[in-house]
């Protein structure tokens, strides 16, 4: 228990007073198992105090149009002051609203990531990335499954990225593992639910 006291002046007469605080016996303790939530705090502003942030926007493919077209001007904002966006091939969806975003405010600023190559994404996805200077392709992944591939591609563009944006739906498991994936990466994580 810490004890505060108090003085104040009244009619040239000091009074004094006390308040006391209870204190938890081990709130100065460090417990060897818990994690350091001041440094985790300090990363986290600093991330946010930064100009220029490298910031990954995924998500479902399932959206209607009116949340494309906020994806989109959300992703053309953020390149305009001056941050990288890093998403995937998509030809519906989250990626996709993202890509023509970064690429109306400035094409230097985007980086897609894909879970394979160019040439196993669909043709409306392959003609969407005409144009886009910052393309990596993974040949290593050509035989795994589109699913497999994606959730390996979701972590690298986790790992390249200082803040998450993701848009999903309660029941969707592998935008809900990329979620917990960042946060076990300490990133800073936007999550908005579409339902």
């Amino acid at each position: 228990m810490v004890e505060i006291l108090m003085s104040t002046k009244d009619d040239d007469k000091e009074k004094q007073g006390s308040i006391v605080v209870p204190i938890d016996d081990d709130m100065d303790v460090v417990k060897s198992n818990s994690p350091n939530t001041v440094d985790e705090l300090a990363m986290e502003l600093a991330t946010i105090k930064q100009s220029a942030k490298k910031i990954a926007i995924i998500g479902s493919r399932n959206l209607p149009i009116t949340h494309q077209q906020m994806i989109e001007t959300l992703s053309m904002a953020l390149v305009m002051q001056g941050n990288t966006i890093i998403t995937s091939g998509g030809s519906s969806g989250t990626n996709a609203a993202a890509i023509r975003g970064a690429m109306k405010a400035n094409p230097d600023k985007l980086k897609v990531i894909l879970p394979q190559t160019i040439g196993q994404q669909p043709s409306d996805v392959q003609d969407q990335l005409i144009g886009v200077p910052n393309i990596v392709e993974h040949s290593d992944r050509a035989m795994m499954t589109l699913a497999d591939a994606s959730r390996v591609c979701n972590r690298e563009i986790i790992d390249d990225c200082n803040q998450l944006i993701c848009f999903l739906s309660h029941t969707s498991k592998t935008l809900h593992n990329a979620v917990q994936y960042a946060e076990e990466g300490h990133k800073v994580i936007t999550v908005f639910y579409l339902d």
